[in-house]
Order: structure tokens, then sequence, then C-alpha cells
């Protein structure tokens, strides 16, 4: 589980900041897919599952996809609240970590921290922040892998922490912020693009990471990360139940989030062997809502790593595979934004998809910082 940054150890690191865990208690309801697959629990059945997904001219989703369903249900969440050691900052951001990561994502304790995302909003910048382990994730509340763990349920979990959020009803948050910023890491952002459609007002400001919208490449984040069913994997079996499914390699997550020559290798190790799992539910909701124009009138920021795979195949410049003229793949998203205050696409030279565990991870907190510094 992920422990608070206020180690002693760490003090000349994090002197700047004040962060404590938070276990929310959240009843919520989604419209949900109800699909015809049974529990993925051999390594067979995972690699025939992938093998559906990425196969060209079929639709996985719809194959076994039998109607909707509304799931209901009392859930703890995990999150960890951080604001500067003067006290609150004006600005919460709410961050969603996507597949293969829990919050720590944000707040990397590698390397004493050197990879943090929130050290910098909160120490650099003045921000508080609210990360959290998405529904079936890390140490929040697990479910049905296939039917119950979906985004549709994990973007009515984030719905109801925000709008706890905003009222100050949130048990240990002593604090009322008068804007707030919604960002996202892949997975994470496919959530934030579908929260900031649905509640176009809320949020000041949405930074999606991480992501584009071209579906066209999902099939090297499928394949790449060669997933096994979680119970064959020892340092994850104890976490999750069975049906959930996981990269067991370091070179699975290598492919998955890492560019050439832009990471440290013992951050692979480490980030390997504290991957998280994930649930064949998201993978079939994964794009869900993404396709379509977007309500959201704040302003809006997509970066996304020159080398990502998942979303970009590896390379972000080329934008042979969208049509209309684009100087990127990220800037193909601006027409999904015609209500945005504002839109900015920002491609990180030789990052890749895990673009906070990159050697490259300033460039992108910069492009970030320098955003929210103009729109705020």
């Amino acid at each position: 589980m992920f422990k608070s940054v206020t180690l002693v150890a760490f003090a000349t690191a994090v002197a700047a900041r004040k962060c404590h865990d938070l276990t929310i208690p959240i009843s919520i309801s989604a419209r949900n897919a109800v699909f015809d697959l049974p529990a993925l629990v051999s390594e067979l059945d995972v690699t025939n599952f992938f093998l559906d997904f990425v196969r060209p001219g079929v639709n996985t989703t719809d194959k076994y996809l039998t109607g909707y369903k509304t799931v209901s249900g009392h859930y703890n969440i995990a999150a960890t609240y951080c604001q500067p050691d003067h006290g609150p900052g004006e600005t919460l951001q709410i961050l969603t970590h996507g597949v293969g990561f829990d919050r720590s994502y944000w707040d990397y304790p590698y390397d004493y921290y050197n990879y943090s995302y929130v050290a910098e909003a909160v120490d650099e910048h003045g921000f508080s922040t609210f990360t959290w382990d998405r529904l079936g994730v890390g140490a929040s509340s697990k479910g049905n892998p296939i039917n119950e763990i979906q985004q549709f349920l994990e973007v009515a979990a984030l719905t109801e922490l925000s709008t706890l959020l905003r009222k100050g009803s949130v048990k240990g948050i002593n604090a009322k912020f008068s804007k707030f910023v919604h960002a996202g890491h892949s997975f994470g952002s496919a959530i934030t693009y579908n929260f900031v459609n649905a509640n176009p007002t809320f949020s000041d400001a949405a930074i999606l990471t991480g992501f584009s919208q071209n579906p066209n490449f999902l099939a090297g984040f499928a394949l790449g990360g060669n997933f096994k069913p979680v119970k064959e994997v020892p340092c994850q079996a104890a976490k999750y139940p069975a049906g959930y499914i996981t990269v067991p390699s370091g070179t699975g997550v290598n492919i998955q989030f890492f560019a050439p020559h832009d990471f440290d290798p013992k951050l692979l190790t480490y980030a390997t062997e504290n991957g998280q799992a994930a649930a064949p539910g998201e993978i079939l909701t994964i794009g869900a809502g993404t396709g379509v124009v977007n309500a959201f009138k704040g302003h809006l920021l997509i970066v996304t790593g020159n080398e990502d795979v998942p979303f970009c195949g590896g390379n972000c410049s080329d934008t042979t595979t969208i049509q209309g003229t684009f100087p990127d793949l990220i800037s193909f998203s601006k027409p999904f934004f015609p209500h945005a205050s504002s839109f900015k696409a920002s491609v990180i030279p030789g990052g890749g998809h895990g673009l906070n565990l990159g050697y490259s991870h300033k460039l992108a907190y910069n492009s970030i910082f320098d955003f929210l510094k103009s729109s705020l």
C-alpha cells in the first residue's frame, strides 16, 4: 500500500508539503455494460482475450456485449491529500492514474521522490493535490473485474469524490478551494475526459496526459504487455481477486511505458515490482466516450510523450493515420473541444507513455505548469 510522503528520512525532500492518507466511503451508481465473458483465470484465457481485442475488423467490446445494467454499490476509496506547509492552496488538483499503477504514480517514491508530480505541484507552485486509487485498484475497494469495475463506474467514483471535495465534505481535508483542476494519465485521462464532458463547468482547467484520440495503436499496449492472470504474479496475487490481469515482466512494462534512452533501468525494475493489476472490464471500456465532441468549457491541455506507444505508436509527430491538417497526433484533438476556453497540445521530445517516470518528466512538468500559470 502506498504510504504518505511525510517520512522523516526524506524531510529535506518533502519539507514544503504536508500529506496524509484518507479512506473515503462513497455510494455510487452507473449504467455499466453487461459482458458475456467468462472470468480470465488462465494464461490461455488472457492471451485469447487480447488477441480478440486487437483483431482488425472485430469490435471486441460489441462481441461480448449483451446489454446494459445499472450497477450500484458502497465502496471505500483510498486517497492522499497534500498541501503546502503553510496551508491549503487556492486550487486543488484532482489526479487520476492509469492502468498499471495506483495513486503513487503521481508521487513516485523512487529516488527520494525525484519523479514526483505532487512535489512539483505543491512545493514549487503552491497547489493542493488529491490523488486516489481508482475504484478496483490498489487499496480501494475491489469488485467483479468484468461487469462491475468498468470505466463507467470509475467515472461515477470520480464524480462523487469531486462533488464531496467541492462541498468540503471529505473528512480529513479542512479546506475550501476556489478553483479545481482535473488531471489524468492514460486510462485516467479517459476517465477525466468523460468527467469534464458530463460536468463542463466544474473544472477551471483539465489536463490529459499520456493521451490521444487515435485508437489505432492500442495493440502495442495490449500485446506488448504480455498480460497474465494476476494469480500467476506472486507480488500482486494477494492484492487482487481472481479474474484481474497484470503485466508480469519488466519487458512488458518497458514496452508500455518507457521510451528508449529516457529512463533509469532501476526505476523500470521498481515499477515492475510495484505494478498494479487491471480489470478486463476496464480494457473493454477503455475508450468509451472519448470519441465524442466534448462539452468542457474550461482550459484544456493534452500532453503526451513523442514516443508514446499505446496512443501514438511510438511517434506522436506522425500524422499519416489521421484526417485533416494537424502538426501532430495530439493536436488532432482540438476539434473535439469547441467550447473550451483555450486548447493546447504538447508533445514531449523523447518521452514515453509513463510521462512521470522518464528522464524527460521535467519537460512534461514545465509544459503543464506553464499552461496552468497562463490559465488560472
